[in-house]
């Protein structure tokens, strides 16, 4: 059985989830984000009690296959972003539909609908996080971040930056304090 979990988004999330369920008393078969195998069927008490259990933790269990489905999106480009440095081999709609194993406009359809925006924006505003992340490591340079995160060019990526937060990324690095979103608030 599999249970779908909204905001797993790293790591760290896996590591709480996998605990937690196991201080439930679930046997699981694996973890991964936003997805989890269990051995055995659940109940309906049970799964209340488990969707009480992760609400503390910041996570919501998924029911409907819509939800699901803008999660399974949601969960890719996170991980393509955040953890695979948007490395892609193809183009991002491309990307998804292989992935999804769905059309890309019913998908993209979908999204925009119960998300209230596009694949693209969300892509965007994921990709600016992580331009926001490095740049507070400071441990990159714009042209290696550019680079790094696949931009065409420093200037694709400072004007795009600046279109989403308002700031050029040099006058963000200056003013460190300004507040990151997470990456379920997206």
């Amino acid at each position: 059985m599999k249970l779908y979990i909204k905001n797993m988004v790293c790591n760290r999330c896996i590591m709480v989830v996998t605990s937690e369920l196991e201080k439930l008393g679930l046997i699981l078969l694996s973890v991964h984000l936003g997805e989890v195998e269990i051995a055995h069927p659940i109940s309906d008490i049970q799964k209340k009690e488990i969707a009480e259990h992760l609400k503390l933790f910041g996570f919501e269990l998924i029911d409907t296959k819509n939800s699901r489905t803008i999660e399974k999106i949601k969960t890719l480009i996170i991980d393509l972003v955040h953890h695979k440095n948007n490395q892609l081999d193809t183009n991002l709609s491309d990307f998804i539909a292989t992935h999804m194993v769905q059309d890309y406009n019913a998908l993209s359809n979908l999204f925009s609908e119960v998300a209230h925006t596009t694949i693209e924006k969300y892509y965007i505003h994921q990709k600016i996080e992580r331009v926001k992340e490095l740049l507070v490591y400071d441990e990159l340079s714009l042209s290696e971040i550019a680079f790094q995160l696949n931009y065409s060019s420093v200037a694709y990526l400072s004007n795009q930056f600046k279109k989403v937060t308002g700031y050029s990324p040099t006058h963000f690095k200056q003013i460190k304090e300004t507040k990151r979103k997470q990456i379920d608030e997206l």
